[in-house]
């Protein structure tokens, strides 16, 4: 199918000689002498691309343009203009026109300028349906009251410039909540960057965040442009804020404020224009009373609360997220789909799902590859998760009465504690020993002495 071009021009030798020389290279041309009768055809026929003189009786080419773009904003534009200037350029640009070409007309500009808006609008569809189907495969899974009031608060939330906290025990989808918001505001086309609170070191939080000038540092050869840069116009997203220590939290209350910043080692203030989404597993108003959090930041992020609800209050989304995750394991793995029985499912709806949602996946990974079977029955679901388990090893409770001591009953409930701990952090070192009250190296120091070095897919 040919696109199809709608001039737009009050001198009828211009409709005639522009809409021949289209017509003979390919396109399909339609023609109206004023903008009243253009906005009716583009109700009705809704062009691809809109050729319009911007000097016309009646309501000339800006305000054509306005009304054009404010009901179809993917419909490419090209001003026409005999009397072009600096003014009307950038003012038609604000209003979304592609280009602006100059009469006398040179038939090759103008189709440069065609074919450049047509390659314009058909990557901007494409993006339209990368976005859409990207939105599908990491769409928040689940039929649960509490998902439906979730999705509700992210449809009315999203398309708002609101700032967004997001609160949730760890492994319930946080990330994938603040990344749904991203693809349904007005900001998607722009980046969404991740800023893991408690995995930047403090002496490098300045630079990561703010970038740095050439020569900032003995070490900084080239110059960085920091997080918030990267995120202008788009979103930045705090991923985990309750980790952030008081001192950067005073270093970000500025650029929170103003959106304004300076690289290290520079003396040029830059501006930004983001929105900001935090998540936080704690309790920041807790935080606040204990002095580990700014309430000033807290009152500013808190515009609007979401709330991710724990696994173990939507239990009826188990077999859907189930059947999810073995999908994705028979891709991933380029193998055939596993199923699961009735029975099975009934387990796992008992458990209570420490680990929230990404412990029920990596079970269901585990289960996919080391369970040699094609359909999984109760007596393939381990310890914990089975109660009456005999293939893998008795439950933490049976454990800990069969233990011959008190100190071998602790140590058994303190290898267990933390391998569940762990669990939950997704194996990062540094959060478990947050969230449990230890210092990192300790941690360290009891990892290897319970065995769980090498037992897991440990991080930082």
């Amino acid at each position: 199918m040919f696109p199809s071009i709608l001039i737009v021009d009050d001198e009828p030798s211009i409709l005639q000689s522009l809409g021949g020389l289209l017509s003979d290279e390919g396109f399909g041309i339609t023609t109206a002498a004023n903008g009243y009768e253009a906005l009716k055809i583009v109700d009705t026929e809704s062009p691809d691309l809109v050729l319009l003189d911007i000097w016309m009786p009646g309501i000339d080419g800006i305000e054509t343009l306005k009304e054009i773009k404010k009901d179809n904003p993917h419909i490419q534009v090209i001003i026409i203009s005999g009397h072009g200037n600096i003014e009307t350029a950038v003012k038609a640009t604000k209003l979304g026109a592609f280009d602006l070409i100059e009469k006398p007309l040179s038939i090759d500009k103008v189709i440069v300028s065609i074919n450049n808006a047509l390659n314009f609008r058909r990557l901007e569809e494409e993006n339209r349906y990368l976005r859409k189907k990207t939105l599908e495969k990491n769409s928040i899974t689940g039929n649960s009251p509490p998902i439906a009031a979730l999705r509700k608060q992210i449809a009315v939330s999203a398309p708002t410039e609101a700032w967004i906290l997001i609160t949730g025990e760890n492994g319930t989808g946080k990330e994938l909540v603040a990344r749904t918001i991203h693809q349904l505001s007005s900001r998607a086309e722009y980046p969404l960057i991740d800023v893991h609170c408690a995995a930047i070191p403090e002496e490098l939080i300045e630079s990561e965040l703010f970038g740095q000038e050439k020569g900032a540092f003995s070490s900084s050869l080239t110059k960085k442009i920091g997080k918030f840069e990267l995120a202008n116009k788009g979103t930045i997203f705090f991923d985990e804020i309750g980790d952030m220590s008081l001192k950067t939290q005073s270093k970000i209350l500025r650029v929170l404020q103003e959106q304004q910043f300076q690289r290290v080692g520079g003396s040029r203030t830059l501006s930004v224009n983001v929105r900001v989404i935090a998540s936080s597993n704690k309790d920041l108003e807790k935080e606040i009373e204990k002095g580990t959090f700014r309430e000033d930041i807290y009152y500013r992020l808190n515009v609007i609360p979401i709330e991710v609800p724990p696994l173990r209050n939507r239990f009826e989304d188990i077999p859907q997220l189930v059947e999810i995750f073995f999908n994705e394991c028979a891709q991933q793995n380029r193998s055939k789909k596993k199923e699961i029985t009735q029975e099975a499912l009934e387990l796992l709806c008992k458990y209570s799902w420490p680990g929230n949602v990404r412990e029920l996946k990596n079970l269901v990974e585990r289960l996919a590859i080391m369970v040699g079977k094609e359909v999984f029955d109760e007596t393939d679901i381990p310890a914990p998760y089975n109660p009456n388990s005999r293939n893998g090893r008795a439950s933490i409770e049976e454990q800990l009465f069969l233990s011959d001591s008190l100190k071998d009953a602790k140590k058994t409930f303190e290898r267990e504690f933390i391998k569940r701990k762990l669990m939950q952090n997704n194996n990062n070192i540094t959060k478990t020993a947050k969230s449990i009250g230890l210092e990192k190296g300790y941690l360290n120091k009891r990892l290897k002495i319970l065995n769980l070095f090498g037992k897991n897919d440990m991080k930082g």
